[in-house]
Order: structure tokens, then C-alpha cells, then sequence
């Protein structure tokens, strides 16, 4: 069989800044044009022994079928990929399960091939709030994985697709937002980003500061006669926003739109060749793939790439608690409390969120379920891994250090030693309420237990009191005769009570102070415990209703009597006596007779 004669294929030159994966050269110096032209003619040497790969200055339309594969050339091949020294983020990603689609096989190739540079990788966030919530976290760790495999990586905020709304995922089409509100939101999505991915490692930029220089008619002109309708309604996002009985707007069937240009800006003035998202920005992905393709008439130049949306493993949305979302940012959540809830993951969903959620070494994750499976596992031991793992590219290394601290000053019997500044970290994560200095001291620990609110009554303190599960800063209260000494006030602000068995606990944290007393009233469920915190008014509360429900009763009593008064008035009289009693007819008889005898009498 002969062989076929590859002759040097003719390059085409787009923008400078348009960086291209196959089908094209870009502008380089002189020295990188020569290695790249080395590297084309290599490649031609694997073409012509039948090796397919992804040829970097190779048209698409020039491509040799895939007849057999050389398997020493092959080889070759791979160990010219791993001396690149570059993983495969693509394949790292499908290992841990994150992976969900692709717009081409060739972002595969790409992601290996040593020839080939860096690719630049955006993924976009709304501004719908001040802070990232745990639904975008997948998002930000996607972006890291392709900063790990040494790509480059841009968030971009989406300043003015925020005043549009993305319909993807919703049933109802979301609230406007004021100037004010979106400003507040961007720059704190934009701090939060920067302090998890490093200022220095990725770029941020706001979609608005192009948006709000293009015309309509230019837009239209340049874009919208690329769009096509049919296509546009035939997003599943599209779909099933027309079935529902709301409806869309046409604000939001154009959002699709505004996106895919939001990827063919980038691309064309950043070198931006990869979107990613979660797999309900699919129809959004592909829309900017199609404009590159389209207009710049730049085939598989742009790719897209969707992850698997957070889900438990009964399908529920990962990422809301009963108090609302799980935020990224301190100022809205304290990692004390972000520790706790991934701490409280299920043994049914810990070791595929050790997957997707951390960095862990697949080995040391198969080591772990392992280890859950044998007897003598330490409870527990899985999820804490996960919690340090995840609160520590979140917050860092401070951030757990504190979550830590904080989770074993909670902990009754800890010996940890209680400090204001750890205390006041977590103070709106726990149940609390506050007394003033002088009522707390030399009061009785069962009577501020039960004034606090840990307990309902004084007889289920001084029970568990006997039990030994009565804790006053961490240390067991042993007899009812304890009372509050000065010393026991930490630092001279704060009580710790704590009621509790094995890991199950109910906290109370009273802030004492020479001021007007005020209570704070919080209500929390966690696996460890109910954390419950009465109310301390309730003194007041129970005269004030039984005012309110004599009132009632009196109303109540006086317009009965006035309505029997009146009814009676109504009823024919003759059958009543004149005592306003009903007489039986016997009683008629007797009556009628007296009166007969008295009128034959007289």
C-alpha cells in the first residue's frame, strides 16, 4: 500500500487577539511561527501513518480518515504528552463525575496536546445577590481545575445580563433589580471570586462596560440576523418556559442571545475559547459557539463545556438549608456554620461530594470509602475530611482555623479555652439572648437555664443536671448549689451553656452587660442537635394574653345576654309566667283551676 503524500497545508490569518485551536495560525513572533510550523510538519509525518489527532495549523476540511492506528506511533505520542508536564482537565473532570457535555471532542485533544498553548476558559456569574451561593461553588472549582492543569481562567460578572434574567431553571421570570443593588452585588461577587481563585489567577470582568456602548440597530445588524428563531425555541430552557402557564417575555427569550455575544466578545478581544456552565446553560453555550461559528466564520475555534448541577442523592437541589442558601462569602455566612453543614452530609452523598468538591487525590477518596465500610469506622470521619477540604478553598486557611476553633469551643467538655473574639464570630450562628451583668451574677445555674431557654422547667434541669449533661463554659456543672461567679464570666461578656448527650447538643450563648438587657431569639436544626432558644419575655407574654382572653370572655358573655335578653322579648308572652319561666301543662291545669275557683268565689 503506498503511501499518501501530505503536502503542506495552506494557513489563514484571523485577528491577533483570536486565538484558534485547529484551521488556522494566529500572529506570533517569528520564533514561535517556526515552531509551530515544525510542529505541523510532524504532524503531517503522523497523518500519513494514519494517527487522527487534533492538527493545530491544519484546516478542518484537511483531515485523513481514521483507517488503523499506528500503536507505536500512538504510544509516542502519549509520552510526548505527559513530558508536557499538562493533565487532561477534561478527563480529570469525567473521572470525578463533574463532567456533563461537550460541544466537541476536539476540547479533549486540546486540553493534552503539548503543541497546542493554554487554553482561556470563562465561566459567567449574575449578580442576582451580594455573594456566590453553594450552586455556584461547582463553577469556581471547574475554573480551578483548568488553573491546576495550567490554563487561564475569567469570571465574568454579568452586570448587564442581571438587568435581563436568565430564564434557565426558573419557573417565573425574575425580580428587576436597581442600579444601586446591582453595583452592591457585583463588587461583592467580585471580591468573592478574587479571594477564592487569587486575584493574580484569574480576571474578572463585567459584561456591562461593553454592553452599555452597543446600539440596538447595531446589534441587530451585526448579530440578530445571525440568530435563528427556530433554534432559539427549541432550547429545553425555551421549551419549557413557553409550556408553563407564565409564560416567557421577550426580555428573557433574548437572553440566550446576549450571552452568546458576551463568548464572541471575549473571544474576539480577550482570546477567550472555552464557556463553561452548569448543564441548564447549555442552550446559552451553544448559542455563543454558533455566533463564533457564524460570524467569524471560525470553525471548531470555541468550545463548551457543562457540568453536572449539585444534586443529593435523592435528587433535592444541594446547596439550601431550612435558613435559606448556603453563602460563600463570610460577611453573609460564618464558616463556623459553612464547616457545619457540610459536616452534616449524609454517608450517602459524602463520597461524591469528596469527588466533585475537593482536590483530593482519587486514591485517598477510594481509600475513604473503603475505610467507611469496615468495622471500627469513626463516625463521621468522611464528612469532616469533606468539610475541611471544601472550608478551606472557600474561606482558607484562616477561615477553617476559625470554623474549627469555633466547632470545638461548641463542643460541651471541650477544653478548649472560650474566648470573646471566637464567641462573637459565631454569635448569630447559635442561639443566644442577652441579660443584664448584675441579674446574672449569683443566680443559680438551673435558674438561668430555664430563664434562658435551654429548658422548658427547672425539674428537666435539675434532671439532666444528675445525668451529667449540664455544662457551664465546657465544664460540668456537678450540684444544683452552683451559681454565677464573676470568674465564670468570659471575659467579662460571655456564658457558654451547653445540655447534652454523645454528640447531641443544645447551646445557649448569654451576653451579659451593664446595659439595657435584650434577647435574641434563633431557632436552628442540625444532625448534631436542635439548637433551641426560648423566649425570655415569655413572662411578660402570658399576663398580656390572659388580659386579652378575660377581655374576649367578657365580650363574649355580655353579647349572649344582651342577644337572650332581646330573643325573649320576641317570643309570644303568653306562654311564659311572669317570672319569665315556661310553664309545664300540667302547671296550665292547676293554674286554670285556682283561677276558676277565685272567679266563682267572688
Amino acid at each position: 500500500m503506498s503511501r499518501r503524500k501530505i503536502t503542506a497545508p495552506e494557513t489563514k490569518v484571523l485577528r491577533p487577539t483570536v486565538p484558534t485551536i485547529s484551521g488556522y495560525f494566529v500572529h506570533l513572533p517569528a520564533s514561535m511561527n517556526m515552531r509551530m510550523a515544525a510542529v505541523t510538519t510532524s504532524r503531517a509525518f503522523l497523518f500519513s501513518h494514519h494517527y487522527y489527532s487534533l492538527p493545530l495549523c491544519v484546516p478542518s476540511f484537511f483531515r485523513v480518515p481514521r483507517f488503523h492506528r499506528n500503536p507505536i506511533l500512538l504510544s509516542a505520542v502519549k509520552c510526548l504528552q505527559s513530558s508536557s508536564g499538562r493533565q487532561n482537565v477534561v478527563d480529570i473532570l469525567e473521572e470525578r463525575g463533574l463532567l456533563e457535555s461537550l460541544t466537541s471532542e476536539q476540547l479533549r485533544h486540546a486540553c493534552s496536546d503539548p503543541s497546542i498553548p493554554p487554553l482561556k476558559v470563562y465561566c459567567g456569574f449574575d449578580p442576582t445577590a451580594e455573594s456566590l451561593h453553594l450552586g455556584n461553588l461547582l463553577g469556581l472549582i471547574v475554573l480551578s481545575w483548568f488553573q491546576k492543569c495550567g490554563h487561564q481562567t475569567v469570571a465574568l460578572i454579568g452586570g448587564a445580563t442581571a438587568r435581563v434574567g436568565d430564564p434557565s431553571g426558573k419557573s417565573l421570570e425574575r425580580p428587576e433589580l436597581d442600579l444601586e443593588t446591582l453595583s452592591r452585588n457585583t463588587s461583592g461577587i467580585s471580591n468573592t471570586v478574587g479571594k477564592i481563585l487569587g486575584s493574580s489567577g484569574v480576571s474578572i470582568f463585567n459584561n456591562y462596560d461593553w454592553w452599555k456602548e452597543v446600539r440596538l440597530l447595531d446589534f441587530l445588524k451585526d448579530v440578530g440576523r445571525f440568530a435563528r428563531v427556530g433554534s432559539m425555541m427549541a432550547k429545553e430552557s425555551v421549551k419549557k418556559r413557553l409550556e408553563s402557564e407564565q409564560g416567557m417575555s421577550y426580555t428573557e427569550f433574548t437572553y440566550q442571545l446576549l450571552q452568546g455575544y458576551d463568548f464572541l466578545y471575549l473571544f474576539r478581544s480577550e482570546g477567550v475559547n472555552v464557556q463553561i456552565g452548569g448543564s441548564d446553560q447549555w442552550g446559552n453555550i451553544t448559542a455563543g459557539t454558533e455566533l463564533i461559528r457564524k460570524i467569524l466564520r471560525a470553525d471548531d475555534a470555541a468550545y463548551g463545556l457543562t457540568f453536572r448541577l449539585l444534586l443529593k442523592s435523592d435528587g433535592t437541589k444541594f446547596g439550601k438549608s431550612e435558613d435559606g442558601a448556603i453563602w460563600l462569602s463570610p460577611s453573609m455566612l460564618s464558616p463556623y456554620k459553612f464547616y457545619q453543614y457540610f459536616f452534616s452530609v449524609s454517608d450517602a452523598d459524602v463520597v461524591r461530594f469528596l469527588k466533585i468538591l475537593t482536590f483530593l487525590d482519587m486514591n485517598d477518596i477510594r481509600q475513604i470509602e473503603s475505610d467507611m465500610k469496615r468495622p471500627g469506622y469513626l463516625p463521621n470521619t468522611a464528612q469532616r475530611r469533606l468539610a475541611e477540604e471544601v472550608t478551606r478553598f472557600v474561606h482558607g486557611q484562616d477561615g477553617l482555623d476559625e470554623a474549627l476553633k469555633a466547632t470545638e469551643a461548641m463542643r460541651p467538655g471541650a477544653d478548649t479555652k472560650l474566648d470573646w473574639k471566637t464567641m462573637q464570630a459565631i454569635s448569630e450562628d447559635v442561639p443566644s439572648c442577652s441579660f443584664p451583668y448584675h441579674q446574672v451574677l449569683d443566680l443559680s445555674v438551673v435558674d438561668l437555664s430555664v430563664s434562658s431557654g435551654l429548658f422548658d422547667s427547672k425539674s428537666a434541669a435539675r434532671r439532666l443536671l444528675k445525668q451529667g449533661g449540664l455544662y457551664l463554659n465546657n465544664s460540668r456543672v456537678d450540684g444544683e448549689s452552683k451559681r454565677i461567679e464573676p470568674q465564670d464570666v468570659v471575659d467579662g461578656k460571655l456564658l457558654l451553656l451547653s445540655a447534652g448527650k454523645k454528640n447531641k447538643s443544645t447551646l445557649s450563648t448569654l451576653t451579659v452587660s451593664n446595659t439595657t438587657s435584650y434577647i435574641i431569639f434563633k431557632k436552628s436544626n442540625t444532625r448534631e442537635g436542635n439548637y433551641r432558644s426560648m423566649d425570655g419575655l415569655r413572662q411578660l407574654c402570658l399576663p398580656v394574653l390572659g388580659i386579652v382572653a378575660a377581655a374576649a370572655i367578657t365580650f363574649y358573655v355580655v353579647s349572649f345576654s344582651e342577644l337572650s335578653e332581646k330573643s325573649f322579648r320576641d317570643l309570644d308572652k303568653k306562654d311564659y309566667d311572669d317570672e319569665g319561666y315556661k310553664p309545664s301543662p300540667s302547671s296550665r291545669v292547676k293554674r286554670a283551676r285556682r283561677k276558676a275557683n277565685k272567679q266563682s268565689k267572688g
